[in-house]
C-alpha cells in the first residue's frame, strides 16, 4: 500500500519546523501540537525511505542532504541521467556483457548473480536480452573444468 502522506513530503517538503524571523535572527519554533509532531514524524519517515532506496556505495553522497525533496531532486540527478548518459551507461554494459567471463577463483553462483546484476542493469536501460542468450552467455564464460557439464 502507498502511503501518500508520506509521498506528499517527499516531493513538496514538510512544513515543519516552523520558523520565524525576529529582529533579524531566525527562531525556530517548537513541535508542540499532535498535528506538527505527526507531520515531523512523515518528514523523517520520507528522508529514511529515500536513503534506503541508494546503493551503499552511494550513500555518503547522499547523507548531507536533510530534506526529502531536495534528496530526490539529488537522487534523480545522480541516476536519472539524460539521454546521453543513458546511451553512454548501455553502451558501457553491453561491452561488460560481451566481455564476461569466469575467474578460476569464482564460485559458479558468484559467477551467476555478476551475470545477473549485468543482465538487469542493462533492462533497467531498455535493452531486452531473450534467457536462452543470457543462459549460452553464461556457459560460455565459465572456466575450462566446467565444459563437460556445460555441454551436457
Amino acid at each position: 500500500m502507498i502511503d501518500y502522506t508520506l509521498w506528499e513530503v517527499i516531493e513538496n517538503g514538510a512544513t515543519l519546523p516552523k520558523t520565524t524571523i525576529m529582529k533579524g535572527k531566525e527562531q525556530v519554533t517548537p513541535i508542540t501540537s499532535a498535528e506538527d509532531k505527526a507531520q515531523r514524524r512523515l518528514k523523517v519517515n520520507a528522508r529514511s525511505t529515500l536513503m534506503m532506496g541508494i546503493p551503499n556505495e552511494h550513500q555518503l553522497k547522499f547523507n548531507s542532504i536533510k530534506y526529502a525533496k531536495k534528496l530526490l531532486e539529488a537522487i534523480e540527478k545522480r541516476f536519472g541521467g539524460n539521454e546521453a548518459t543513458k546511451k553512454t551507461q548501455r553502451n558501457l554494459l553491453k561491452q561488460q556483457y560481451e566481455n564476461f567471463t569466469a575467474p578460476n577463483s569464482e564460485m559458479l553462483d558468484q559467477t551467476f548473480d555478476r551475470l545477473q546484476k549485468l543482465v538487469s542493469q542493462l533492462e533497467l536501460l531498455g535493452e531486452k536480452l531473450s534467457q536462452k542468450y543470457v543462459n549460452q552467455k553464461l556457459l560460455r564464460s565459465l572456466s575450462p573444468e566446467w565444459n563437460t557439464h556445460a555441454i551436457v
